[in-house]
């Protein structure tokens, strides 16, 4: 039944308004219930249909594990998963479905097995992706190219970083496919919310709306967005771009990744943004795209329940006494060419050259989780980081001392916390990164438990406050959350090593306030408040789907959704020619630019054909046609002089003419453009200043056009402009006026008057 009714849920009623899901009873002939359920005792309940939201990621919250004795695959939540920790900020009710990749390979003879077990177990569907096309997808365009590019890092040459593959782009298009797939297999249009998560599936937006028009998807952003300098150096930078704007809302951890997107929304799109009521928009055909900004959080119950565990209690008590008589400070980081880990190790060494006192004191344990990917960069990355620690330890340590601790094995998060604990200061050096939660968990940690201040030997009947110190990157998405933090650039090795200095020689009371004003904003804006706050954000934006008509246009990634209100009427062809040979008296009239000559065609004269069409409208005696255009009428006169019979309304009606014979009538009782004298002036000198505007003098009016300037620069330009011909021409019988890329000045309108 099940089945039967997800086939049904696929179909896309997007002309005649929502399908519910198949309701259990027919009470009334010709009328259908909501759900109801009987009991055994005859009365009938309605049953609300279960909120569900599907949660897309590259990887599915689960890790895989292969039993050898059983010859079977095992499963189990992975607890560290933010995606599995986000369903917390979803009401009770709500049922969650993942999609997403696995972290091993799995045969294609047990796939269909595994695929049954963590749908029935885990709520997850698998993404199966051929070998060679996930090599090309995720290690090739995702990890080798998008990543770096979306941090900052261009491949100049073949040996700095890899360049753009049309083989690796086409293979990351074919895994978005599948992932579409699997989210079709599953979907209810009408009812679900769709999640998708971070750079692996940027296109996957487009591949659903062209499918159901109306559902409801939202995309989260967990990197960077880089500049628009920077993005539109991506050969589909296009394509990408439209492909998330196919989303109903679009969430990034900062204000700046944030205006970076939307820069390249404007410089490449040209489409603008606006707030109203403190939500950001954009008017992408008829729909308005939302713009969440909000940082991620962590997960409080999963630390809360770590520290008050007997086993992290006793580490804890271990690394105490491991480094007891030293001061620890402490990073946390994935080998990762943009995590700064040699330059925190270049500071450490910096800070211990320029302070001999703190020699055998002070040491740094670094925990360097794994990488995400590998190929030369990474293996270059590890060399000229043991480099730097050998020579540190070289240089400054001795027997049973080593300024810098590497551990290099896989530490899951309960074998962090210890580290948390016991750690002075944290150290987050990051050249670039998205968000980066190390300092919040830090942070949690130092707030410690019971069992952790006992371990610690802390008093419990005078207890201390609670102290922290963090060092963290101006570069990362954590930065603007933490005030208290002290802010570093990471090239700069003296202003990191000068900082390491400051956290250990801050006083007490300054460490346990900074520690008091993070804690507070971590404690409150936890996982779960950020994804209970993006999914209301989400449904709001998805409210006024059913109001809207929608079209889908443009082919491949160039598709999109035209949404237009509910009474509009799309007129047929057939509609047209039936009223066209109905009627005895038709006015028709054309725009010019746009509509009869492309907009972006620079010979601005009409075509032999389109002369041709006009002649024969003019020659049916049914018909009065006319042009109408803010061109002079000079220009149209010339153009259009073969066409006896045609209208024309130059400078937007100022001048009207009925025929090629008859007079040119104008709008006004006045000659007197002594006004232009003083507009001239001001708008030569926004000219001179804007590269790239101009100004086009006609009879009745004044222009200045900006469409050729920069995109920011030429608005606010032309809203300066605005402003000061308002105000110098407040005495004028003229309008002054903003359109598109233009600003424009001409006479009040009055009644018509041949000459």
């Amino acid at each position: 039944m099940r089945s039967s009714l997800d086939l049904l849920n696929l179909i896309s009623f997007d002309d005649f308004g929502t399908l519910n899901r198949i309701p259990g009873v027919m009470k009334v002939p010709g009328v259908i219930s909501e759900f109801e359920n009987k009991s055994n005792d005859g009365t009938t309940t309605i049953v609300e249909p279960c909120q569900r939201r599907i949660i897309v990621a590259n990887q599915l919250p689960v890790k895989a594990y292969y039993e050898k004795d059983s010859n079977k695959w095992g499963f189990e939540y992975d607890q560290d998963s933010l995606y599995l920790q986000l369903k917390d900020g979803f009401p009770l009710e709500t049922e969650v479905i993942y999609v997403g990749s696995l972290n091993v390979e799995i045969g294609v003879d047990d796939q269909e097995e595994v695929s049954t077990i963590l749908l029935e177990k885990f709520k997850c569907v698998p993404t199966f992706l051929p070998a060679d096309v996930h090599k090309k997808y995720y290690h090739g365009f995702c990890k080798h190219y998008l990543w770096p590019l979306f941090h900052y890092m261009l491949p100049l040459t073949a040996s700095h970083g890899a360049r753009f593959d049309r083989g690796e782009w086409q293979a990351y298009l074919s895994a978005n496919k599948v992932f579409a797939d699997k989210v079709m297999e599953v979907i209810n249009p009408d009812e679900d919310y769709v999640w998708i998560h971070d750079y692996h599936l940027m296109v996957l937006p487009s591949f659903l709306r062209k499918r159901f028009h109306r559902v409801k998807v939202g995309f989260f952003l967990h990197s960077p967005f880089p500049s628009s300098e920077i993005y539109r150096t991506l050969p589909v930078r296009d394509e990408i771009l439209k492909s998330l704007l196919n989303s109903d809302l679009i969430g990034f951890h900062t204000f700046d990744y944030a205006r970076h997107f939307l820069s390249s929304c404007s410089r490449m799109l040209g489409l603008n943004y606006e707030s109203k009521r403190g939500y950001i928009g954009l008017d992408y055909f008829g729909r308005t795209v939302s713009i969440k900004i909000l940082p991620v959080g962590i997960h409080m119950g999963q630390f809360e329940s770590i520290m008050s565990l007997d086993v992290t209690g006793q580490k804890v008590k271990e690394l105490k006494e491991k480094f007891d008589g030293k001061i620890v400070i402490l990073g946390v980081d994935d080998m990762d060419l943009f995590k700064g880990i040699s330059l925190k190790f270049l500071a450490m060494g910096q800070l211990l050259e320029q302070h001999p006192d703190l020699r055998g004191k002070v040491v740094l344990v670094q925990i360097t989780n794994p990488a995400r990917s590998s190929g030369k960069d990474v293996q270059d990355l590890l060399s000229d980081t043991n480099r730097i620690a050998e020579e540190i330890n070289l240089n400054f340590g001795k027997p049973g001392y080593e300024p810098i601790v590497i551990i290099k094995e896989p530490l899951s998060t309960q074998d962090k916390v210890p580290y948390y604990a016991i750690a002075e200061c944290c150290v987050v050096n990051c050249v670039r990164d998205g968000m980066n939660l190390v300092p919040y968990k830090y942070t949690v940690s130092r707030q410690g438990s019971p069992v952790l201040d006992r371990a610690l030997g802390v008093d419990e009947k005078n207890p201390p406050q609670k102290k922290s110190v963090i060092i963290v990157s101006e570069f990362i998405g954590c930065s603007p959350s933490l005030s208290g933090a002290i802010r570093v650039n990471p090239w700069n090795v003296d202003a990191v090593a000068d900082a390491m200095d400051s956290a250990l020689q801050m006083e007490n009371q300054e460490k346990i306030l900074r520690h008091e004003k993070h804690y507070k904003y971590i404690s409150s804006h936890d996982v779960a408040y950020w994804a209970k706050s993006i999914d209301q954000d989400l449904e709001r934006a998805c409210r006024d789907h059913l109001f809207k008509r929608c079209w889908g246009v443009g082919l491949g990634l160039g598709f999109r959704i035209v949404a237009l209100g509910p009474e509009f009427r799309k007129l047929g062809m057939h509609h047209i020619a039936s009223a066209y040979n109905k009627t005895n008296s038709r006015l028709i009239l054309l725009d010019y630019d746009g509509t009869v000559m492309p907009q972006t065609s620079e010979d601005k004269r009409p075509s032999t054909e389109v002369l041709s069409i006009l002649n024969d409208l003019c020659n049916d005696p049914k018909n009065a046609v006319f042009i109408v255009s803010g061109r002079g009428k000079d220009s149209l006169g010339n153009w259009f002089s073969g066409v006896e019979k045609l209208g024309l309304s130059a400078e937007h009606g100022y001048f009207t003419r009925w025929s090629k014979n008859s007079a040119w009538e104008i709008c006004s009782l006045t000659r007197d453009f002594d006004w232009k004298e003083i507009a001239e002036p001001v708008m030569k000198l926004y000219t001179e200043t804007t590269d790239g505007s101009f100004i086009e003098d006609k009879e009745t009016a004044i222009v200045w056009h900006h469409q050729h300037a920069d995109p920011h620069f030429g608005s606010c330009q032309a809203k300066e402009l605005l402003d000061h011909l308002e105000n110098v021409l407040a005495n004028e019988p003229v309008v002054v006026k903003r359109g598109q890329h233009i600003v424009e000045v001409k006479p009040q309108v009055c009644q018509h008057q041949s000459f």
